[in-house]
């Protein structure tokens, strides 16, 4: 009696698998790297070397099918090695079942002909895995220095004809900004003034007015370029030390001028994790996370090239926020090396139809600005390089 139940359990399994249904992940790209085939989802992130065979296989399922129909399809090759082929690809999350079907699989749909060319790049880069080891990271810099110098930050034309240009006569305040802009990597600990954050939100993400366009409705305008003024980029500040604004997690609205508190609480610790253990960044007393919301240039542009437009919006939003922070004398700083994952967890969004793309932040200005925008000798010296 006792045994009779694993195998009818055994059995039930066994008929339960004849009658799933398997349907191709809509995340997956496959391509050749010298002379492996390779398939990969770029969705979760899962890259093996497979045999063209299993081309032929998803190729089969690109709607939901059983294995009885493979096997039909595939006469000559036995029931259990296709049977074997598909749980492999189903382990890999190249093949999903319709009892346990992949996450966003909607969300991603709706990216519709930015389908694979944008989705693959994005979710691809996604996730880096950036050194924690600032010392091993410094000798690896020293090293590839050592064996391939540098590149030149220019380009010339030494055979083309040379017209002199006459040295600019640099002088009023939009200047003076343009040129103290600079990337800072130690902050007082005294806390960013709320008018300065104010000024700071409004002048970069906040919307300046609306304009009606006729048959088309009322776009919005900010003080950066956005592609069609459809302005994809939402903005999320993480306020740790900003005077008389309680620590937390904030959107920030840009057409109403306000902050909504999602999350409470803000330490350097959280910064310090989500931008890549970039220490010298904990002690900022602000951070602004920068999304995209992918649906909003979608509407307007069915194809990859736009998703471009919104990287490019997201530096133009960047670059006015450095460049206001500076006149407002704070200590600004941006970085592509963080956690994406991790962020959107924090923020609440799924990372698919809405995903960070660039992230921005300032403190107060040190005392003592020496050295405050590299590591200093000392600093490099801990390193014990």
């Amino acid at each position: 009696m006792s045994s009779a139940r694993p195998k009818r359990a055994l059995a039930s399994r066994k008929a339960k698998a004849k009658s799933e249904l398997y349907r191709r992940a809509a995340s997956t790209v496959a391509y050749w790297r010298g002379e492996q085939f390779v398939l990969e989802n770029f969705l979760t992130r899962q890259r093996i070397s497979a045999d063209p065979l299993a081309a032929s296989i998803l190729h089969f399922f690109d709607r939901y099918r059983s294995l009885k129909d493979l096997f039909v399809r595939f006469p000559d090759y036995a029931p259990a090695s296709l049977r074997k082929a598909v749980h492999s690809l189903v382990e890999y999350s190249f093949l999903e079942s319709q009892t346990h079907a992949a996450p966003h699989y909607k969300e991603l749909a709706a990216w519709g002909e930015w389908n694979p060319a944008a989705s693959f790049f994005h979710f691809s880069t996604k996730d880096l895995s950036f050194e924690v080891d600032a010392a091993k990271e410094f000798r690896e810099v020293v090293e590839l220095v050592q064996s391939k110098p540098m590149p030149q930050p220019i380009k010339s034309y030494p055979k083309a004809r040379r017209i002199p240009l006459v040295e600019p006569t640099v002088s009023g305040e939009f200047a003076k900004v343009l040129l103290a802009r600079r990337t800072w990597r130690k902050f007082s600990s005294q806390p960013v003034k709320l008018d300065a954050l104010n000024k700071v939100l409004a002048l970069t993400w906040g919307i300046q007015n609306f304009v009606d366009v006729p048959k088309i409705g009322k776009i919005a305008v900010k003080t950066s370029p956005s592609g069609g003024a459809l302005h994809p980029i939402e903005a999320y500040l993480f306020a740790r030390n900003v005077e008389k604004l309680p620590r937390g997690m904030y959107h920030y609205n840009g057409a109403q001028h306000r902050l909504e508190l999602l999350k409470r609480g803000a330490t350097s610790k959280q910064i310090t994790q989500w931008l890549a253990n970039q220490w010298w960044y904990g002690g900022a007393a602000f951070v602004v996370f920068m999304t995209a919301v992918f649906g909003r240039s979608q509407w307007k542009y069915d194809y990859a090239r736009a998703y471009r437009a919104m990287l490019l919006e997201a530096g133009h939003l960047c670059q006015t926020f450095c460049l206001t922070a500076t006149w407002l004398n704070l200590a600004p700083f941006c970085t592509l090396a963080y956690a994406d994952s991790a962020i959107e967890k924090a923020l609440g969004l799924d990372g698919v139809s809405e995903s960070v793309v660039y992230v921005a932040g300032a403190g107060v200005r040190p005392e003592n600005e020496e050295q405050a925008h590299l590591l200093s000798g000392s600093e490099v010296a801990m390193l014990k390089l």
